[in-house]
Order: C-alpha cells, then structure tokens, then sequence
C-alpha cells in the first residue's frame, strides 16, 4: 500500500528497522527531488567511516578499494625489514611494545608505547600493526618516514606528535632467549612467530640438560601473534584438557591439549601489561591446568579474533569475529589476566619471578663428607 513505501520510494517496509531502508530513503529523495549531486565512491567511503566509528567494536575497520589494494600487495612482500621496534596493537592502532637496543628506532628517540599515527604522510585512517610493518617490509633498503603521538599513558588519547625519517635494514630479530639462573630456566618471548613453539622446545630442552628444575617464561611485552602457535606452545607444558575456547557468534570450539608436553617441572609465567592476544591465550592456559604462577602487571586484554572481508563494491571490512576464553571459560577480552603476585615495578618483576621459582626448587638431599670432598677435589 501507499502507507508502506518511504517517501523516497526506493524500498519498502518499515524503515526504522534497518539502516540500509533508512539510507534508502535519503537515497531516494535526493535522486527524486534534490538539484544537488554527489559522488557515489566518496559518499560510500564518508558514510561507511561513520558506521565503523559509531560500533563498539574498537577493531572494526573499513579498507577503501586503493587502501585494501595496497594491504593485499604489501602483504606478499617477501623481503624482511626492520626499525628496530617491536608493534602492538591497541584498539585497532599501532604502538611501540619495545624498541631494540642499537637499532635506528632508539637512535630516532622511538620510545615505548609510542602510537604511530601517519606513514609516508598518510593520516587519513588509524594504522593497525600489520599495515605499518607491511610497509616497513616494502620499503627494505630505502627509508620510511612514520608520525608518531607520545600519550601520557597508553589508554590515554592526546600526547606530543612528531615525525621521523627512518632507515628500514633488512634484519632478522631473534625471537627466543634462554639462560640459566641458578637452578632456573629462564625462556623470553617476544613474539609468537610460526617457528616459536620449535625454538621454545629446543631451549627447553636445553635448559634441561644443564639442570633446571623450574622455568620462567617471560612473556612480557608479547603482542601475540598466530592462534595455532599459542596453542602449541601452552601444550609443551599442559599434558591434556582443553587450551582455549574461542566464541564465535553461532558457537564455542575449543582447542585442546595433545598431551605433547616437554617438561612436567613447575612454571612461572612473567606478564605485564603488553602481553596480549595470542599470549594471553598462552598464559591462561596454563594457569587454568594448574601448572603455573603468573607474576607481574596484569596483560592487555585484546582476546579477539579479527576477520578481514572483500567487500563486493570494492575494498574491505575488518570485524571482530571471535573471543577467546581461558579454558575454565573466563573472558580475556577487555579485562585480561590478573597475576597471582602482583609486581607493578618493571625493575622488579624478573627479580621476583626469579625469587619465585627459585623457592620450587626441590631440595636436594645432604652430601656426605666424602662426596663433598670429591666434589671440592674435582672443583680445585
């Protein structure tokens, strides 16, 4: 009936029950009635931005058509590259998690938690970790010229901006380190790379042969990485149950432990509040089996998976399609992982993790006098 067409009569129905009816209608009336004209691409792009910044989802993002292009052929880069920083991702922009002794960075005066907000001259949208280190990849051997905002904190908005004009070296930045403290096996990771679970297993290992009988895995400062090594690297030390529960808005997997562990010795976990996403995953995994205390600043947070989607009219939309819970089914998503010893001071908490696992030490039994003499003798 004449009752149910909107008066810019392009569709039908009840308009204020979907937003592509309402803009339908405005449609309809400038095409109808309106002298004035627009672009359709310009228009798309204003009004989709729009969409994004009114949604609760801090990750949703829209790529136009000339920016989903450039995403797709810089991620084909094969050629590594570097600055000498370490990016995280907070709320769908990029910042500095650490900036790697010697390299341009730190000579730049790049300092953690620095946000990039513009490469090459480009502010038109907010720089997600990938994009930036893309670029970087693209530009090995040549220079790359990055806007940076300094806030007061890292949830905090505002903040000195300044530019540089970085040298991009190609580099390969190791990704694991062991040492051994005492009776400890300390293990740091930066990033949750597709080799990472290899190199832990090797260190482990190693760290056994040389006596270790507590390990620290230091995941402060690791902004994640893949979803399958997370998975892996909890199972070195979980023999079974499940990893992680991961939401999705039809349902929850889970992921479960193989019973593919390295070592059954006690484990310290050292967070602070840049261990995010994958690592998060890591961590509360196993924490849930009952096979670690957490010390340090509680994490990020960021338990989402995002899914990048072509659009058919060009370009595309990056959305938050899954969370993960702990496997006890707590959510990580926008409370993260609370340590069981809180240590708020950075200078401390590795002290303290050391302290800690140094207190699991089983006590070894009393050397006769004998034993101890060969063992002063072989030491002399």
């Amino acid at each position: 009936s004449k009752e149910d067409v909107n008066p810019g009569m392009t569709v039908q129905g009840e308009t204020y029950a979907s937003i592509s009816a309402r803009i339908a209608e405005i449609e309809g009336i400038l095409t109808n009635y309106s002298l004035d004209s627009y672009d359709l691409d310009t228009l798309t792009a204003a009004l989709t931005q729009s969409f994004v910044a009114s949604t609760a989802d801090p990750y949703l993002r829209y790529f136009s058509q000339e920016r989903y292009e450039a995403f797709v052929r810089e991620s084909s880069v094969g050629t590594t590259a570097g600055i000498g920083v370490l990016f995280g991702e907070y709320q769908g922009q990029a910042y500095v998690v650490d900036v790697f002794e010697g390299g341009v960075a730190q000579a730049g005066g790049i300092q953690t938690g620095d946000f990039v907000v513009a490469v090459n001259g480009d502010s038109s949208q907010a720089w997600t970790s990938t994009e930036v280190q893309n670029v970087i990849a693209q530009s090995a051997g040549g220079s790359i010229v990055i806007t940076w905002r300094r806030p007061a904190a890292l949830s905090t908005s505002g903040g000195e901006e300044f530019t540089t004009t970085l040298v991009c070296n190609s580099s390969t930045v190791p990704n694991v380190w062991i040492e051994m403290v005492g009776d400890v096996g300390y293990i740091t990771v930066t990033q949750l790379t597709s080799n990472v679970t290899a190199l832990v297993k090797d260190g482990v290992n190693a760290l056994l042969a040389e006596g270790a009988e507590v390990f620290v895995l230091d995941l402060r400062d690791c902004s994640g990485g893949y979803l399958t090594q997370a998975v892996e690297l909890a199972d070195l030390f979980v023999k079974s149950g499940i990893i992680v529960q991961i939401q999705t808005k039809d349902n929850t997997s889970t992921k479960n432990a193989t019973g593919s562990t390295v070592t059954d010795k006690p484990v310290i976990l050292l967070v602070n509040g840049n261990t995010s996403a994958a690592a998060e995953v890591v961590v509360a995994a196993i924490h849930d089996a009952s096979r670690a205390t957490i010390v340090g600043s509680r994490t990020m947070g960021k338990g989402s998976v995002q899914v990048i989607r072509e659009l058919s009219f060009g370009g595309a939309l990056r959305y938050t399609a899954a969370f993960y819970k702990s496997p006890l089914g707590i959510s990580i998503e926008g409370s993260g992982i609370t340590p069981d010893i809180t240590v708020s001071d950075p200078d401390q908490q590795k002290t303290v993790a050391l302290e800690t696992a140094q207190g699991l030490v089983p006590t070894k039994p009393a050397t006769s006098d004998e034993e101890q003499a060969e063992a002063d003798r072989r030491a002399a």
